[in-house]
């Protein structure tokens, strides 16, 4: 790709080269593919209130064990949330920023009061 060709009016994204552009967007793409499935961003909401473990995360889901443990999995493989053990008990919270200030976007459009909501 022909990186040497972008406009310096252009802003955000579009100011970058073509091939940086391309090297971020696969980036971005598996970030968002992570946080693309409902039951790993109510895990993240819940998260983003603090530390939870397993079995409180199961409660306030209304899920099985083994599904939120599935979703934990995959978040963790991605970077996003991080485990601590306390005993038997295994206590997650967010490692990513980047996933908090998802999070947080994620609240101000979609549930916040400010939110349009039908």
């Amino acid at each position: 790709m022909d990186s040497g060709n972008h406009d310096p009016n252009l802003q955000g994204c579009a100011a970058l080269p073509a091939d940086e552009m391309a090297a971020r967007a696969a980036e971005a793409a598996l970030f968002l593919k992570a946080l693309g499935h409902e039951g790993r961003l109510m895990i993240l909401c819940h998260l983003s209130g603090g530390e939870r473990s397993v079995t409180e995360l199961e409660a306030l889901l209304g899920a099985r064990q083994a599904a939120v443990s599935q979703q934990l999995a995959r978040l963790r493989a991605e970077g996003l949330v991080s485990a601590r053990r306390d005993g038997k008990v295994i206590h997650y919270s967010i490692r990513d920023p980047k996933a908090a200030a998802i999070m947080a976007l994620v609240y101000d459009l979609f549930c916040g009061p400010e939110s349009a909501r039908p």
